[in-house]
């Protein structure tokens, strides 16, 4: 076969008939008017700009409502009652119920939600049909109300039954009168000394493991049996220093009271 003008190699960049070079030009976006953009910067603006108005939407509405803070966290209080954020209710309140609570907890809170999440990962292969309608895929319509369904009823649940005001008083912060602390005193440097100041804290304010000791209705002689004995979820034999700095100690902790 002889050579002939316009022949070509296919597969070889090298040799390219010259009337079938197109100059580089943007695409023409005009054959579905309203339907189709530049990616830049048209749809790139408009994303943009619709992120700025949600963003200084949600700036505003937390300057307006700050978040809610509650008292220091004790895990000796048996009685508080946790609440979760709102997205995570209708499993709070899914495990509320007999056969996914005490000893059935594990299928409240891994066999339920796992079976849910696990055939949403497997809806494209459940569903493989070419239909668009939500009429004409019965299987995926129906599996989509029912899970919006039972997360709504879950969630309403868990919100109405819900004591929101005694909620409101056990995470309430109250502040206690205001006390001194000399620091440079006798028994302010025993207390410092021993290891009541990790639980109870530098201004014997308390923490999440010790209440405070500021402002106590006890004598002298019952803070020093409380130091040999313990109390609560105090153990014994805490104090390991001499009686007569648990003396100092002693008198210091009962002398907190708020100038009247």
């Amino acid at each position: 076969m002889k050579r002939g003008k316009g022949m070509k190699f296919v597969g070889d960049s090298r040799i390219v008939d010259p009337s079938l070079r197109k100059p580089n030009i943007p695409k023409d976006y005009s054959e579905y008017p309203g339907k189709t953009e530049a990616f830049w910067p048209d749809f790139l603006l408009k994303e943009w700009m619709v992120g700025a108005v949600f963003l200084a939407g949600f700036l505003c509405l937390t300057a307006a409502h700050p978040a809610p803070l509650e008292r220091i966290a004790d895990p000796t209080d048996t009685g508080y009652i946790p609440m979760p954020d709102w997205y995570f209710l209708f499993l709070y309140q899914l495990i509320k119920y007999q056969f996914a609570s005490g000893p059935f907890n594990i299928i409240g809170v891994a066999v339920i939600p796992g079976l849910a999440f696990g055939a949403l990962l497997l809806a494209p292969f459940l569903d493989r049909g070419p239909e668009r309608r939500a009429s004409k895929r019965p299987f995926a319509t129906g599996f989509m109300l029912l899970g919006i369904a039972a997360v709504f009823y879950l969630t309403w649940e868990s919100v109405v039954t819900h004591d929101w005001a005694a909620a409101e008083q056990q995470g309430k912060i109250v502040e206690g009168p205001e006390v001194e602390i000399d620091q440079e005193s006798e028994g302010y440097q025993v207390y410092a000394g021993q290891s009541c100041i990790n639980c109870h804290g530098e201004n014997l304010e308390g923490g999440p493991a010790a209440p405070p000791l500021v402002n106590l209705d006890l004598s002298p002689d019952e803070i020093k049996d409380i130091a040999h004995n313990g109390i609560g979820s105090m153990p014994a034999d805490q104090y390991q220093g001499s009686d007569e700095d648990l003396d100092k100690l002693a008198e210091f902790i009962a002398s907190l009271k708020p100038e009247e």
